[in-house]
């Protein structure tokens, strides 16, 4: 077997084993156990979207090694919703204070958080260790 020859068949059978992992849209949530809405990866929450309606319960849950947070961004939401961090912050300032404390918020592997959203809009999120990395996700509430 020449060098192409074995390149193409390693390259064919490597994007086969991966294709669950790559898949898009509500597919990309196949590492988050049943019940769950939003999984945490290393470094991203799958899906990085998603839509609900007003009164519906959102729940992120840690499928990976690493601890994380849910932590609203305080001016990317609307103005009349309740605020909402991992850890129960009543704002972001409190909620990145904490975690920079003593890791306040913290979801380990295997943990989950839930909020139930009220008011329509968008909600964008971030976990506070990995936001350098660009763990950010949104949350759309339609009426």
């Amino acid at each position: 077997m020449n060098r192409r020859t074995f390149l193409a068949a390693v390259s064919g059978s490597t994007l086969a084993g991966l294709a669950g992992c790559l898949a898009v849209g509500s597919t990309s949530r196949l590492n988050c156990a049943e019940g769950c809405d939003v999984g945490m990866g290393a470094s991203a929450f799958l899906p990085d979207e998603y839509t609900v309606s007003v009164g519906d319960t959102v729940t992120w849950k840690n499928t990976s090694s690493k601890a994380h947070t849910v932590t609203a961004y305080g001016n990317a939401i609307p103005e009349d919703a309740a605020y909402f961090a991992s850890g129960g912050f009543d704002s972001e300032e409190a909620a990145r204070d904490a975690w920079f404390g003593k890791r306040g918020g913290a979801i380990p592997s295997g943990g989950s958080y839930s909020h139930t959203f009220e008011v329509p809009g968008t909600y964008n999120y971030v976990c506070v260790p990995h936001e350098r990395g660009g763990m950010v996700g949104r949350i759309v509430v339609e009426k």
